[in-house]
């Protein structure tokens, strides 16, 4: 196999990861808990996308108690809460696989 062939062959790889990848971020994945009472919501490449909750997540005993404000106040400060943590962790990854890499980007790796 001589070098363009190698090229071309890179080439086209790197392509089809590119496709795979932008493929699973538009997948939606979701999660269920408490027989439904909490849905997550992730894409293909497990980004935390949404959390939903009903009433009986809060209070399974009284979910007619539940002010709806309450629920969506406390979905987005779970929300704030797991994408800050992925953010730093993301951040963390890539930093550590610079250092490896020599800070060279290797296409897929991150």
């Amino acid at each position: 196999m001589n070098i363009m062939q190698m090229m071309k062959q890179a080439q086209t790889l790197q392509k089809k990861l590119k496709d795979t990848q932008d493929e699973l971020a538009k997948t939606e994945v979701t999660g269920e808990a408490a027989g439904g009472a909490v849905v997550v919501t992730c894409d293909g490449q497990g980004k935390f996308k949404s959390i939903k909750l009903k009433a009986e997540a809060l209070d399974p005993d009284h979910p007619e108690s539940v002010d709806p404000e309450v629920v969506e106040m406390v979905e987005d400060v779970v929300t704030t809460a797991i994408l800050q943590a992925s953010m730093k962790a993301t951040k963390l990854m890539e930093d550590k696989m610079k250092s490896v890499t020599g800070g060279i980007n290797i296409p897929g790796l991150f």
